[in-house]
């Protein structure tokens, strides 16, 4: 039950000497509020009501500590993006939340809008905590890097679903198999990132030309692929680390392909530089030094 007021206009129209009596989900002598059981149909009466938590899924990606006993959480939505919202009480040790507000869990969340920029948690079940992928270092990191690569791309509240379940079957495959944590994985999924903002590099042909022959090169600014008679504006692509890319993109995560260190280097390389260009994003090492 929520105590609801009433637009001032109204309130004067009740507080008239003619105005009818206290009905009831009133109080007798106040005009202004009333109680209420729903919020069905008060903006249309022009009744000003507390709102409803939004109900959604969502991954942390990031927890911060704040305050004596409060978090606050970068988290990644499939229905609002990118939304930062505050924990209260968290830390405390007989917190309702206990320990699944931390950096990789998969949640069924309940969120409050207020007034100022952060929502606040009221609500957080578990889908998934990657309990495995804790305990290996490598699969740790790799979490961790996937999810500063989503921070980095999708910075807004403009909702990607994609990218929530990308990430969550990124989350999923290094709980299950730590061993797949390693360069052919991390950039597989950077790859299938970029498809997901819009900026996929251009594979089947020369970016710059059209041409489908000679690739030999990559071109950040272009876009992709480059040929020999314009590879001066890119640098060079091995058949390999093109080889990688093209199939990293037609293949599940879980069945990413693996390809020499070198060509791995350069198809980093080709990745970090079309992010750049075309997303004004640096991102991190996908492994680190």
């Amino acid at each position: 039950m929520d105590l609801g007021e009433i637009e001032p206009v109204l309130a004067q129209q009740v507080l008239d000497p003619h105005a009818e009596r206290a009905r009831f989900g009133r109080i007798d002598g106040d005009g202004a509020h009333y109680f209420k059981k729903c919020s069905r149909g008060l903006a249309a009466a022009g009744v000003v009501g507390v709102p409803a938590p939004l109900k959604t899924q969502g991954i942390v990606l990031r927890s911060l500590r704040y305050a004596e006993a409060d978090r606050i959480l970068h988290l990644y939505t499939p229905d609002l993006g990118r939304v930062g919202a505050i924990a209260k009480g968290v830390r405390k040790p007989r917190s309702r939340f206990g320990g699944r507000l931390e950096p990789f869990f998969h949640l069924h969340l309940l969120l409050h809008r207020g007034r100022g920029e952060l929502m606040t948690v009221t609500g957080a079940e578990t889908v998934a905590g990657h309990p495995a992928l804790r305990q290996d270092a490598g699969a740790l990191d790799a979490a961790a890097r996937a999810c500063d690569a989503v921070a980095r791309l999708f910075e807004t509240s403009e909702p990607h679903p994609q990218v929530f379940w990308l990430l969550a079957n990124e989350l999923g495959l290094l709980d299950r198999e730590p061993g797949r944590a390693g360069h052919a994985n991390a950039l597989a999924f950077r790859l299938k990132l970029l498809v997901a903002a819009g900026i996929a590099p251009q594979l089947s042909g020369c970016a710059s030309c059209g041409d489908a022959e000679h690739l030999i090169g990559f071109s950040g600014a272009a876009g992709g692929v480059v040929c020999a008679a314009c590879e001066a504006s890119g640098f060079a692509l091995e058949r390999d680390a093109h080889a990688f890319m093209a199939d990293s993109l037609g293949r599940p995560l879980a069945e990413a392909p693996d390809a020499p260190e070198r060509a791995l280097r350069q198809a980093e390389r080709a990745i970090i530089e079309t992010a750049e260009h075309h997303a004004h994003v640096r991102l991190r090492p996908a492994l680190a030094a």
